[in-house]
């Protein structure tokens, strides 16, 4: 046996999802001597928080980037001298993988490839290299076998996910064989436990039996797992890391099994269900292997065993949900039978705490490491792949619409502007054909045309335009398993006895409309509150809309600069040029829900002319006139409140205060631009 190997500084690549997490926070624990540095992208299935025990501690880093990217890559085994990798970083849900399996390949080949590669090039720097692979990558077991896959069995994958595992263990060897990189490979069953992001069966089946929803069963159910509990995974790995042989493979497994059918009836009975009325059969897997079984007698040698009993771990993991259901926000996408629209290639998860003094969001200079390893080429090939994200908008006149094509040629992100009326289903059936979107943007409807005023004289043309318009595509995208995301408006609420004027509370997402006072909000009001019961749609409440391009006649700011007199009333506002890109975010994280899409805080119309005329216009001028003044000049009453952005700041840290934000993007761009 070798001797007791002691790292110094471990790089863990994927520790802010499920198991890394938990391997980190026991190192970071149990050796505070031991430097620990984290490299995650924050994909879908990722989360900060679930490295809230690390994050305080001194030994601990997080860099947030991905894999795939040699330069950084080589840069942190450089700058921070990592001796020891432990590689957890791959897409692992096996539904995913029937649905995008190129996205599988990117991350789970490509880019173990860049990690070996960077390792090779440091020169012998690298003490250790554990690469965490799958039980799958063994594919089916005979349901009669007595003694499970050792380490020396075939490997026979059966799925992308798997297949895509295998090979990059084939990688793993030969850099191993070729260049003497001290590996250590661990093949392991299936783990549970809290964390765990629930498009895997057992936190899936928790949730949905906490919402009283049916628990789908692939096929019959008879499929059997082994399921081990994660601080048993965590201890595994910390016995591999200090006792594991180089050049070995690690199964970690157990003996005990169980059917799916048989889980989803445990976790009935601890909520006091019916198994028989709650469980439902739906489409198999295109093909699903029937069992896997390991043999774990290796690792045991090394002195390892497995502590939690299944029923134990059962009931912490079930404990663990009911008082965190919330820990992943909106997972209506992971908890569907085949959950493969939720996994978009390009998809990134931020955390809702990146404030950590520890935490880096980018290390890497422009040019620091281009001397010391060759970049490997883009494996994207325009010709022969599907574009990993195509977005279908409509509004294409509008300011949101317009603009947002915009942001999309910017990022390089394919687009198509729809060109049917909401109101008629067949013209988006069309669209839908021809574009093939994998999101669709409904930016229709939502700035009032030239105003609200217009509302009160054409109620049956805005009836359909923010009601039935909105209604339809929300239909046509779900049944076509589309995310639409949705532009509508805040303008549903105005100050009241438990949202005063200047008191800094603002309405959230879940409360009742209060205002309907115009036409057009309460069409909108009307729209929202139907749009509820699809769980496709993703509406954010946009108000006041500002941009930079202080040309355009439905710029919230062109406006008020061309009035002689203006009201002054602190408002909540959304900067568009701030705002857009997030809304494109949210919809690569697949968010639904209700967002109040503002930015944090209000701004009134005497704080803003006074920035125009500070940045822009220093001799602008303009008078006040009260609200009753000013409704002797409109037709429908406008509504003023402030809205509380507490949602989309935790989903989005990085969003600006309002007169920040107006600084940042709209008036000092626009102050060089005047200037020049």
């Amino acid at each position: 046996m070798a001797t007791k190997f002691t790292p110094k500084n471990i790089l863990i690549t994927g520790a802010a999802g499920f198991i890394a997490s938990h391997v980190c926070n026991r190192l970071i624990l149990n050796y505070p001597e031991y430097k620990i540095v984290v490299l995650d992208k924050l994909d879908y299935c990722s989360n900060l928080k679930n490295l809230n025990p690390s994050k305080s501690s001194p030994n601990f880093r997080f860099i947030k980037g991905d894999i795939a990217s040699a330069d950084l890559v080589n840069f942190i085994l450089l700058t921070e001298n990592i001796d020891t990798i432990m590689h957890f970083a791959a897409q692992t849900h096996v539904d995913n993988s029937f649905g995008n399996s190129f996205e599988f390949t990117k991350n789970n080949i490509y880019g173990t490839h860049v990690l070996l590669e960077a390792c090779k090039v440091t020169g012998g720097q690298i003490k250790r290299f554990i690469h965490v692979s799958t039980d799958e990558v063994y594919g089916e077991t005979n349901d009669d076998a007595i003694v499970g896959n050792n380490e020396a069995s075939q490997l026979l994958p059966t799925n992308p996910y798997s297949a895509t595992k295998a090979g990059a263990e084939m990688l793993v060897m030969a850099y191993a064989c070729s260049y003497g990189l001290p590996v250590i490979t661990t093949r392991g069953n299936n783990v549970y436990g809290p964390n765990q992001f629930p498009e895997k069966l057992i936190p899936k089946f928790i949730l949905l039996t906490m919402k009283g929803r049916p628990l789908p069963i692939h096929g019959d159910g008879s499929n059997v797992r082994s399921y081990l509990y994660c601080e048993d995974v965590a201890e595994a790995f910390e016995i591999i890391l200090h006792k594991g042989e180089i050049g070995h493979v690690y199964n970690i497994g157990t003996k005990k099994e169980r059917r799916v059918i048989d889980v989803a009836k445990e976790i009935c009975q601890f909520f006091s269900l019916n198994p028989d009325k709650q469980i439902k059969f739906v489409e198999n897997r295109p093909f699903n292997d029937q069992r896997y079984f390991l043999d774990d007698s290796k690792l045991k040698n090394l002195g390892w065993f497995e502590r939690t009993t299944w029923v134990e771990g059962l009931k912490k993991t079930m404990e663990w949900y009911v008082s965190n259901s919330d820990w992943w926000g909106d997972v209506s996408g992971a908890l569907l039978p085949h959950p493969r629209m939720l996994m978009v290639p390009g998809i990134e998860r931020k955390s809702e705490e990146t404030d950590a003094s520890n935490s880096d969001s980018s290390v890497l200079p422009k040019n620091c490491v281009q001397c010391y390893m060759e970049t490997p080429a883009p494996m994207n090939n325009p010709s022969t792949q599907k574009p990993s994200l195509k977005f279908l908008i409509y509004g294409r006149t509008g300011s949101i619409g317009g603009l947002l094509g915009k942001i999309c040629k910017k990022q390089g992100i394919p687009f198509e502007y729809g060109r049917g009326h909401l109101e008629e289903r067949a013209q988006l059936l069309a669209d839908i054909q021809i574009v093939k979107p994998t999101h669709v943007f409904r930016a229709v409807g939502v700035i009032e045309r030239p105003n609200a005023d217009s509302c009160e004289t054409h109620k049956r043309e805005t009836i359909r335009a923010n009601v039935v318009g909105a209604l339809t595509l929300a239909d046509v995208c779900r049944e076509h398993g589309l995310l639409m995301i949705n532009y509508a408006t805040g303008c549903i609420f105005e100050y009241d006895a438990s949202h005063p004027l200047g008191s800094g509370i603002g309405f959230k997402e879940e409360d009742k409309p209060n205002f309907a006072r115009s036409f057009y909000s309460k069409t909108q009001a009307m729209a929202e509150e139907l749009l509820k019961e699809y769980d496709n749609v993703c509406t954010l409440r946009v108000r006041m809309a500002i941009s930079s391009d202080l040309n355009n006649p439905r710029n919230f700011i062109a406006n008020i600069s061309k009035y002689d007199k203006v009201v002054n009333i602190p408002n909540s506002m959304s900067n568009l040029d701030e705002l857009l890109p997030i809304s494109i975010e949210m919809a690569k994280r697949n968010c639904r829900g209700i967002w109040n899409f503002t930015n944090p805080g209000v701004v009134s119309h005497n704080e803003i002319l006074e920035m125009y005329k500070s940045y822009i216009d220093p001799n602008f001028k303009w008078f006040n006139f009260t609200p009753e003044e000013q409704a002797k000049v409109i037709v429908a009453p406008r509504s003023n409140n402030e809205m509380d952005a507490s949602k989309l700041k935790q989903e989005f840290p990085e969003l600006l205060p309002i007169k920040e934000s107006l600084i940042q993007y709209i008036f000092e761009p626009n102050k060089k631009r005047f200037a020049a």
